[in-house]
């Protein structure tokens, strides 16, 4: 990305891609590699993780990996009601984020496939921030895709954009 001396904004929803890719691909994505080509010559302001804790063995080995990577991870617990549903996400609570920081960025990249995060877009925009989308085409929403300034389908440079099996 070619935003040299922008301030850049980078928020991961990290169960939307981490499904993404172990539905597609069998394994895990390499956030630092959307880090790295999300921020490209850009400032960074911010890189946000937002994440669902689900007590499972290697969860805190990936979390601390994503804070080594200069994430700052948010968290919340896995919700398990009565009947067994489980619920856990953070749309609320990335927009929220996102639109707090708005006054601070000139770039806001978006990592996430979720069509609930259309009118963020629009809102971004209409303030003047330039929205970079990175998701799983095959699984992302195609209002999000057709909204963003820019969309980086993942798919298409799947071999950057996930960690080898072994990892």
């Amino acid at each position: 990305m070619e935003y040299a001396g922008q301030r850049v904004g980078i928020f991961i929803d990290i169960q939307n891609l981490y499904y993404s890719a172990r539905h597609l691909y069998k394994t895990h994505v390499n956030f630092s590699k959307i880090l790295e080509l999300g921020l490209g010559k850009g400032q960074l302001v911010r890189a946000i993780g937002y994440g669902i804790r689900t007590d499972l063995p290697k969860e805190e080995k990936f979390f601390k990996a994503l804070k080594d990577a200069q994430f700052e991870v948010k968290l919340k617990d896995l919700q398990v009601f009565a009947g067994g549903m489980h619920k856990g996400n953070w749309d609320v609570g990335m927009a929220v984020d996102i639109i707090r920081l708005a006054p601070k960025l000139d770039v806001v990249v978006l990592a996430s496939g979720d069509g609930d995060f259309v009118d963020l877009v629009e809102y971004l925009q209409n303030q003047g921030i330039y929205v970079v989308v990175f998701a799983f085409g095959q699984s992302a929403s195609a209002k999000l895709v057709e909204r963003a300034n820019v969309f980086v389908d993942m798919d298409k440079d799947s071999a950057s954009f996930l960690l080898k099996k072994s990892q």
